[in-house]
């Protein structure tokens, strides 16, 4: 029987793992934090695919092409689209319920760069925590045995194929927190730190599933787990790892408390983005407005921010009803997460606009993979946001992330019941000779700026890629950028802690991404470059 390590609990794990079991593979899902704790449950707009029947398979093809900008795999493309709702069914069918109509038929939302409403939600705004708690209840069902707070150290390499897992299980830096604050009769104190114990499990294959890197940015949408750690395991190991260049900036999150985003879907209902003045400047940057592509919208804002002293623009759905009370009623039935989320920060955004600003959201390169999840390494496959499967090219259309990780889980466990091989078409994979294959072993040939880098923090990390590798790029900041990121790998450090192994992951992927960002001179979908023109008009959103 094939003994298969997954490593992660969002959408792509979990699918993954419960689809293994069925192959009758032998599966031990391992996740750094609770089970229920992945990005997935933090998705709010929903699972786009072609579920009404004035939909067609062709029109959602088109739209994720353009979003792409002419960087996507038309053969993933296909597979994601075509198979996308038979695998939207069977969540249906493992327990999630998406809104539906007084009619009894699904609830249909439109978002950017989308031409038809083809999204469904669940729970108005809390599509990702439905299906995390549907998924999560099947597989503490199942078969799968299950570690928590493991983390991934490294893949085990013998005779060039991946054969294990080294993890590093039980280290808590001072307790796990609650995912959602919860009134106690008095206060309850965090554990104390736990130092962890280091556990290597032999495999016959090795699935990633560890989501994006969102902490690499001072701003992100993403959960504190999203650092990386499976694109840095897959470069020591010598995995093909491409288009790291392409982060995605998600326009909306809520610039009031700790960072929340405002999902698209709330601009999709006819909610406009002004400024300090209570104009709107998208009409003049895009015919599409506020449904431009997420890049557009996020450097337009960017610009008109920076135009008002870095103060953020507001994002006003006062008018969505005639009156204040039917708006506030509407927003609470529509969209409850962020309602209670607007709420417990004193305002109300029936009657206000909020304050939004662009953040770092999701990743469209990782580890490149074929269309069964294979990489360049026997025995070792990727899936979900880790991945790089040739879906979104440069830039990704809104809702279908949850789609991918659903539709690519399910191909991948069909290809773990065969004998683990490496990918004969990861080569061809790669859309771009010029996307960096970053390799953590070599040789870095920095331009050093004679200026001494600052000392090496998360923090000063976070800080320098958003002000270098963010929205806006362009060669002397990627050049000091690199130069101060091979400085603090020059440093003699030696990990023990969770968190800092996550550090080292962190400087490797960041190091990376700043090499393909530097490889690709043109600006092309979330690539902006201000000291080039773009390769071609991004639709993508």
């Amino acid at each position: 029987m094939t003994h298969v390590v997954v490593v992660g609990s969002g959408i792509a794990g979990l699918m993954t793992a419960l689809h293994a079991v069925q192959h009758d593979c032998r599966v031990t899902l391992v996740t750094k934090d609770v089970l229920e704790h992945a990005n997935t449950r933090f998705a709010q707009g929903g699972i786009a695919g072609v579920m009404f029947d004035d939909d067609a398979v062709d029109d959602h093809v088109r739209d994720t092409l353009i979003a792409g900008a002419g960087l996507c795999d038309e053969a993933a493309v296909r597979v994601l689209v075509e198979e996308g709702p038979a695998r939207i069914r069977e969540l249906v069918d493992l327990g999630v319920a998406f809104d539906r109509g007084a009619d009894g038929e699904y609830v249909k939302g439109l978002e950017a760069a989308h031409s038809y409403p083809r999204i469904l939600h669940a729970g108005g705004d809390a599509t990702g925590t439905a299906i995390e708690k549907a998924l999560v209840a099947r597989l503490r069902a199942s078969e799968v045995r299950v570690i928590e707070h493991a983390f991934l150290l490294d893949l085990v390499l013998e005779g060039g194929r991946v054969a294990g897992v080294d993890l590093l299980i039980g280290d808590v830096p001072g307790g796990t927190p609650l995912p959602e604050p919860v009134p106690l009769p008095e206060p309850v104190p965090l554990p104390e730190p736990v130092e962890g114990r280091r556990e290597t499990i032999a495999a016959d294959a090795v699935v990633l599933a560890t989501g994006g890197a969102g902490q690499l940015y001072a701003h992100t949408t993403n959960p504190p787990v999203a650092t990386g750690d499976g694109i840095a395991v897959a470069l020591r190991a010598g995995a093909a790892v491409a288009d790291l260049e392409f982060f995605q900036f998600h326009p909306t999150i809520l610039a009031a408390g700790d960072a929340f985003l405002v999902s698209e879907a709330v601009r999709g209902e006819g909610a406009t983005l002004i400024d300090e003045q209570g104009r709107r400047f998208l009409p003049e940057v895009h015919p599409d407005g506020e449904l431009a592509p997420r890049d557009v919208v996020a450097r337009a804002m960017a610009e008109r921010m920076a135009a008002q002293g870095g103060r953020p623009v507001l994002l006003d759905a006062t008018r969505l009803r005639a009156t204040p009370e039917q708006t506030a009623s509407f927003l609470a039935a529509r969209f409850p997460t962020i309602d209670t989320a607007v709420r417990d920060r004193g305002l109300d955004w029936a009657r206000s606009p909020l304050p939004v600003t662009p953040a770092a959201h999701y990743l469209m390169g990782g580890v490149v993979t074929d269309l069964h999840g294979r990489t360049s390494l026997p025995g070792l496959y990727a899936v979900g946001e880790v991945a790089r499967t040739g879906v979104h090219g440069a830039n990704r259309l809104a809702s279908n992330s949850l789609l991918e990780g659903a539709v690519f889980a399910a191909r991948t466990a069909t290809a773990l019941a065969s004998p683990p091989t490496a990918s004969r078409d990861v080569s061809c994979a790669q859309k771009s000779p010029r996307s960096a294959v970053a390799d953590a072993q070599r040789p870095r040939l920095i331009e050093h700026r004679g200026t001494e880098a600052p000392t090496f923090t998360r923090r000063a990390l976070q800080e320098l890629m958003w002000r270098r590798v963010g929205l806006v790029r362009d060669e002397d900041g990627l050049r000091d950028a690199a130069a101060t990121l091979a400085g603090w790998r020059a440093e003699p450090r030696t990990p023990h802690t969770e968190r800092e192994f996550e550090d080292e992951n962190l400087l490797i992927v960041a190091e990376a991404l700043v090499a393909a960002a530097r490889a690709r001179p043109e600006s092309v979908g979330a690539h902006f470059r201000s000291d080039a023109p773009a390769l071609i008009e991004t639709g993508a959103a």
